[in-house]
């Protein structure tokens, strides 16, 4: 598994490991000014930032179950749409909040950066026995544990139900059914899709590769491999600009007004998205209740695969002095009933718990009814437990995902390919590395 890392007068020497991981160079803190331990009295106050739907419910929630630590929250843009950036500048400026979230994508960018607090001696064997390994594998980096895990992300294919059984159309259990599926739903009705590439949106092409296989980023020695045309990136990439090419499938910015009106007009009929899409989804087009089903994520041969899109941890920043008391709230956002109940009962939320005991109760407190009562935890559940393990993401995702988004959104109107697109994101990693002065090949 993993090995520590250090770093050299002019770069950061990476380790062999299976993770691929970053150098271990986040801030300490002060972790014995608090110790977690404010009194009624006295309580320690927390600053946390996060875009997550319900945290503020969260929030309010441990606030009035908790005397001896009090949260400030304040609500910031997703990660990719100005969150990432804000919480960048705050962190180089010296007034960071306490505790942040951060999607396992851009961990080892906040952490290669030494934006983070190293919180290993936090997570021990038993907190980690707590968490699916996947997501425990996400946030340990050269050997040391960076982020609370909350949820797990695994893949989901969402469809409109009535509209597949009143044509007639198979759920498509591989890939191959997929394509067959699009066409007979775009032969049925000239206007319906049953999936979406969204060009603004690289994360999602990320977790297609990450199912089939692919590993972008390797650390071998000192040095970082790239390996972006691989085979299972390039037959994701064929299929996909297939899929375009025939029109068998919608183009549209992520959730924006366009791809909202094609849910509610009928025009998209199937959506390929994760867990917490359950919520989202529900949320969106509240008036289409019963008409939508949950399956697996269709697969190459079949057997069960997922990549995982999204998902989120809790970090502490590298200025914070209350260590302790931010990953007492984050543990118990990550791991107690009341903290993921809190958030599902604001009612746009569908969290898969990272922490595996908790399914239940996260089971429990999202209404179903939606999906006419079905047991989609259930499906998450094995969509975890299927999620490869050996991807890991890169040092600078930042750069990595901007290149390919301004690619992606080229691609729609025909003037690039998709393995175009990620030669671009692989060739602005490579020098964004070199510049960073980090040894890479690929």
């Amino acid at each position: 598994m993993s090995r520590s890392w250090t770093r050299s007068t002019s770069a950061l020497v990476a380790a062999s490991t299976a993770l691929a991981v970053l150098s271990a160079c986040g801030g300490g803190g002060d972790k014995t000014s608090d110790a977690g331990k404010g009194t009624a009295d006295k309580p320690v106050t927390l600053t946390f930032w996060a875009w997550q739907k319900g945290s503020k419910d969260v929030v309010d929630a441990f606030n009035a179950s908790h005397k001896n630590i009090q949260v400030k929250f304040e609500e910031i843009p997703s990660g990719n749409a100005g969150g990432y950036a804000k919480i960048s500048n705050a962190v180089k400026a010296g007034n960071a909040p306490d505790l942040v979230t951060v999607e396992y994508p851009m961990l080892p960018e906040f952490v290669s950066q030494g934006s983070f607090q190293d919180i290993s001696e936090y997570v021990t064997d038993d907190v980690k026995k707590q968490f699916l390994p996947q997501s425990i594998q996400q946030t340990t980096l050269g050997g040391k544990n960076w982020a609370i895990p909350f949820d797990a992300a695994p893949q989901a294919y969402y469809y409109r139900k009535d509209f597949f059984e009143k044509n007639h159309i198979e759920v498509p259990r591989t890939w191959a059914e997929f394509k067959a599926a699009a066409q007979k739903a775009k032969a049925a009705d000239p206007k319906a899709r049953i999936g979406t590439f969204f060009p603004d949106d690289p994360t999602t092409f990320e977790a297609m590769a990450w199912q089939a296989g692919a590993q972008w980023f390797k650390a071998d020695g000192d040095t970082w491999k790239l390996n972006t045309a691989d085979a299972a990136t390039n037959k994701v990439a064929d299929y996909w600009q297939g899929l375009i090419d025939d029109k068998l499938v919608q183009n549209a910015v992520s959730f924006s007004p366009e791809w909202t009106a094609s849910l509610k007009d009928g025009s998209t009929v199937g959506y390929l998205g994760a867990s917490w899409a359950a919520g989202v989804l529900k949320g969106t087009v509240p008036d289409q209740s019963g008409k939508w089903a949950v399956a697996p994520i269709p697969t190459w041969d079949g057997k069960p695969a997922s990549g995982m899109l999204g998902g989120s941890t809790w970090a502490v920043t590298k200025g914070s002095t209350k260590t302790a008391a931010a990953l007492e709230f984050a543990r118990w956002m990550s791991t107690t009933e009341d903290g993921v109940g809190a958030r599902i009962k604001s009612g746009t939320s569908s969290a898969f718990p990272a922490d595996i005991a908790l399914r239940p109760a996260a089971k429990k407190a999202f209404d179903a009814s939606f999906y006419t009562g079905q047991d989609i935890y259930q499906l998450f559940d094995a969509a975890g437990s299927s999620i490869n393990a050996n991807w890991g993401w890169g040092p600078s995702m930042g750069t990595t995902n901007t290149a390919l988004k301004d690619q992606l959104g080229k691609v729609a109107g025909g003037t690039v390919k998709i393995t175009d697109a990620i030669r671009a994101a692989h060739d602005a990693t490579v020098t964004e590395l070199k510049k960073r002065g980090l040894k890479v090949e690929g």
